[in-house]
């Protein structure tokens, strides 16, 4: 499922290729990835412009020169690909937004939507969301204050988008790879000194996996050489029977509330 680095590299990119260029056709080929019937999806959006394309957690907000916002998850399984018919993925697509000549494909959105909002709804359907770990807001001493109220594994709560935004299994296990600690260290039995170093070890992965285009499979335009870039450099994560990275010890795999979990039992702790 993409996490935070795949959306703000899909961002990033979008930001600079598709704002303020007029959306000249739209097509709905899964109803049920979508709000509203397809007759007024395609009459609201067709014609509008995008000027704005915000993160927020693992969604993507696209904002209508009208007002309104697309509000984008891909789930498990969802890409977007912008480019022509010709050189487009042989991949089935649920919603296609043409830019003339260009079109952002949709793909393998059978968990994932993209519906239309207002404003108010937008901000009401992300309201339970958890705080940013990159917004300018958040710093070490309200991560620690809000992981410190917290019970249960590591991974769990990293995961966990009620509590903080953005994690999901991959970064979960290699910010805590980074930090030493085990996914399945207690929450409760951490000292401040351990939740400040997991706070600086998740700014340095998301930081590292932004830079080098996340793990997505496909790139998002023909051109791009950057996407999945961080794919090769996942320390734990998907490593199972590797050797460690920063000592002897090889990679493990388990499994906490049903997640599979990637450490090393060398030199990652519970405390």
């Amino acid at each position: 499922m993409p996490e935070l680095p795949e959306m703000d590299n899909y961002r990033i990119q979008l930001s600079q290729l598709i704002l303020d260029r007029p959306i000249t056709k739209v097509v709905i080929n899964r109803e049920k990835s979508i709000n509203k019937e397809p007759e007024v999806f395609i009459q609201e959006v067709t014609g509008r412009r995008i000027i704005f394309i915000e993160r927020r957690g693992k969604h993507l907000l696209f904002h209508l020169d009208s007002g309104r916002r697309l509000l984008l998850h891909l789930m498990l399984g969802g890409l977007l690909y912008l480019g022509t018919e010709e050189d487009r993925p042989n991949r089935s697509t649920q919603v296609e937004l043409s830019f003339g000549e260009q079109t952002l494909y949709f793909i393998g959105l059978r968990l994932g939507y993209l519906h239309l909002y207002s404003a108010k709804e937008t901000d009401e359907f992300l309201s339970d969301l958890g705080p940013e770990l990159m917004d300018r807001k958040m710093n070490q001493d309200k991560f620690i204050q809000l992981f410190s109220k917290r019970r249960g594994a590591l991974k769990s709560t990293l995961v966990n988008q009620h509590v903080i935004a953005g994690i999901g299994n991959c970064y979960a296990d290699e910010i805590a790879f980074e930090a030493q600690l085990r996914p399945s260290a207690k929450i409760q039995n951490l000292s401040e000194e351990d939740l400040a170093r997991i706070y600086e070890a998740a700014r340095t992965v998301f930081h590292h996996a932004i830079e080098h285009g996340g793990y997505m499979e496909l790139p998002l335009t023909q051109e791009d050489k950057l996407t999945g870039g961080f794919n090769d450099l996942c320390r734990v994560y998907d490593r199972e029977g590797e050797g460690c990275i920063r000592c002897d010890g090889v990679i493990e795999k388990s499994e906490i509330g049903g997640r599979k979990v990637f450490y090393c039992p060398k030199c990652q702790h519970d405390k």
